[in-house]
């Protein structure tokens, strides 16, 4: 009997395992972050939205419109018509409006801040003037009102002035605000996107699987860092276009300038949000610290007025301060055109804030 010849099994080659580049879990979870982000319309709003909505609110609150007028109040006293008359007959009667009250109801309306100023006719013959010295506009109608009253009277001025009104683009409180309002929004974003995603994937437990796996503790912070970049360039041209659009707002300095002045800060304020969360187990405490962070900078960085009204004895603090920095970089390069050369202190502010900060995160960052 033959024996059937048996055809031997077929060679199955062996695949080569699949080995991950050095960055692949750094790519993937800047990826995964991404979609994350557009799935989420209510990031798209806050990170977007929200800063143009308050430019134009404010853009509209304070766009060039005429003076106000200052609102004066002449006590009722027999010489309260002359003083009226010589008020109307000054050289800017539209700049002062006056009434005429009882002292005690002239003094009341001046308390509550009706009245910029009270006119009083003395006993002897002249005006006393009641001002609130820490007021501007109390100041003001103080000067315009004694400069009427002076004319009426006679005074010849000595000197031939003349006045010339300018309100040109560049000068403006918008040029001023739309600066202030990118820098504090990069922070925003940076501090809020980062730690709040951090210690939201550390509440649901989503921080242990990279345990298990290759993950680099680097490579994962990085990848947080990162994904505020790809934002920041969608921020900076949606806020700086709407203040050319909307306000007609001049950009002197470099595109290219902006965006890596922009970029620093991003980084910067990143590396914060990451040392703020590394250690975070709940988002209440995350936001406790977050906002202990952000708010000097809210108040002291020159986001709505210029740092340099406080006082001179902080003034180094102030400038220490990587929102301060930001926010002068880009007032520098938008309003006056300075190359990135001449930014070279404040973006060294910047970058030491976000390098300590980032080297804080990563050694005591923990994945539970």
């Amino acid at each position: 009997m033959a024996v059937a010849e048996q055809t031997p099994p077929p060679q199955v080659e062996k695949q080569k395992p699949h080995r991950n580049g050095r960055f692949s879990g750094f790519l993937h979870v800047l990826d995964v972050r991404m979609k994350e982000m557009r799935r989420e319309p209510e990031v798209i709003f806050w990170v977007f939205g929200f800063p143009i909505l308050l430019a134009l609110g404010l853009g509209i609150a304070f766009r060039n419109k005429p003076a106000d007028r200052a609102s004066v109040v002449i006590v009722a006293q027999s010489g309260a018509t002359k003083a009226v008359a010589s008020l109307q007959g000054s050289a800017q009667p539209s700049a002062i409006r006056a009434d005429v009250r009882e002292e005690s109801e002239a003094l009341r309306g001046f308390r509550l801040g009706k009245y910029d100023l009270v006119i009083r006719q003395k006993d002897g013959g002249g005006y006393e003037y009641r001002y609130d010295p820490a007021r501007p506009e109390s100041v003001l109608a103080r000067a315009l009102v004694d400069d009427a009253l002076q004319n009426a009277g006679g005074r010849a001025n000595p000197v031939n002035t003349s006045v010339v009104t300018s309100s040109e683009p560049g000068s403006r409180y918008i040029d001023f605000l739309i600066p202030g309002l990118l820098g504090m929004n990069l922070m925003n974003a940076a501090m809020w996107g980062i730690g709040f995603a951090l210690v939201d994937m550390r509440q649901r437990k989503l921080l242990k699987r990279f345990v298990a796996t290759p993950m680099r503790r680097s490579d994962f912070l990085l990848a947080l860092l990162s994904s505020r970049l790809v934002l920041m360039l969608i921020e900076v041209g949606l806020l700086l276009g709407f203040g050319v659009l909307a306000f007609h707002m001049r950009v002197l300095g470099s595109v290219l300038t902006i965006l890596l002045v922009g970029s620093i800060g991003a980084i910067s304020f990143g590396g914060l949000g990451l040392l703020t969360a590394c250690r975070a187990q709940k988002i209440e405490s995350a936001s406790g610290l977050m906002n202990l962070v952000m708010m000097p900078m809210w108040i002291f960085s020159g986001v709505f007025f210029s740092a340099e009204r406080f006082p001179a004895v902080v003034q180094p603090f102030i400038k220490a301060l990587p929102l301060t920095a930001l926010n002068d970089a880009l007032r520098a390069t938008i309003l006056e055109g300075s190359p990135l050369a001449a930014q070279s202190g404040r973006i060294l502010v910047m970058a030491v804030w976000g390098v300590v900060s980032f080297a804080l995160a990563l050694r005591w960052f923990r994945w539970t």
